[in-house]
């Protein structure tokens, strides 16, 4: 056993180490475009905020190097399973957008994104940046925060382990990228998977039309008129996705501290 102000120390870098794990994972936070000395200096407010708040007469806490650098280890490891949970619904929203770019034959129009440095099409980029904003205007920045402090309930210092039901619930969730990516691109696949089939139909019928020249920009028009039909329709179905995420991470946080 150490002395308690050494003792409260500890307790704050492991906190520490949890909340900016999180910060480097999150959505926003996580980004690129937000300077790392914001991410650590705001990791620190945060800790010495939940440092004030959490009960701390139950953390035993030791100099054995291995016990710190264990529970360090598991304090990570919170963090980046926090922060990856919600951006589950930012992987597949992008992922979707890349398929209808795709479809619209504009894969090689690709830009790079200044929030992570991927490269993706336009329409990766519009969807992308569509659920930024969404996730900033129901508050998520602030979700984020207040999913750390309640981790820090239920999840205390030292006592992360992934249990089975933890571990079946981030593989369930994990898989779920690829089925809300085909979600929101199958209206599109579909409604191309129709013009394609008339466009193969109208040369067999009539040969003698060079109907592949006419196409292109008719398939990118198409495409734009299907974008802005659907996306009132697209801003409904993020918003309830990370909604339900929020919802999910919050049960995945319970799992991880049975």
């Amino acid at each position: 056993m150490i002395s308690l102000p050494v003792g409260e120390f500890v307790i704050v870098i492991l906190i520490f180490l949890r909340i900016i794990s999180t910060f480097i994972s999150a959505p926003i936070y996580g980004q690129l475009v937000v300077p790392i000395l914001i991410k650590i200096f705001l990791s620190m407010i945060v800790a010495y905020i939940i440092f004030l708040t959490i009960d701390k007469s139950n953390i035993v806490v030791e100099t054995n190097i291995i016990w710190l650098m264990t529970n360090g280890i598991k304090e990570i490891i919170t963090g980046l399973i926090i922060g990856f949970m919600l951006n589950i619904v930012f992987h597949g929203i992008s992922y979707a957008g890349n398929l209808i770019g795709y479809d619209m034959q504009l894969s090689m129009a690709s830009s790079l994104n200044p929030f992570d440095a991927t490269s993706n099409n336009d329409i990766g980029q519009i969807l992308f940046f569509g659920i930024v904003l969404i996730f900033i205007l129901i508050n998520g920045h602030y979700y984020i925060i207040s999913a750390l402090i309640y981790s820090f309930s239920v999840v205390h210092i030292g006592k992360f382990s992934i249990s089975e039901p933890a571990f079946l619930l981030l593989v369930k969730y994990t898989g779920t990228v690829f089925v809300i990516a085909f979600k929101i691109a199958s209206p599109i696949i579909v409604s191309y998977f129709l013009v394609y089939l008339a466009e193969g139909i109208m040369t067999k019928v009539i040969p003698q039309m060079q109907i592949f020249f006419v196409s292109q920009p008719l398939i990118i028009g198409i495409g734009f008129v299907l974008l802005a039909g659907l996306m009132p329709v697209y801003v409904y179905v993020m918003k309830f996705l990370l909604e339900d995420y929020e919802n999910k991470l919050t049960l995945l946080i319970k799992a991880m501290g049975q």
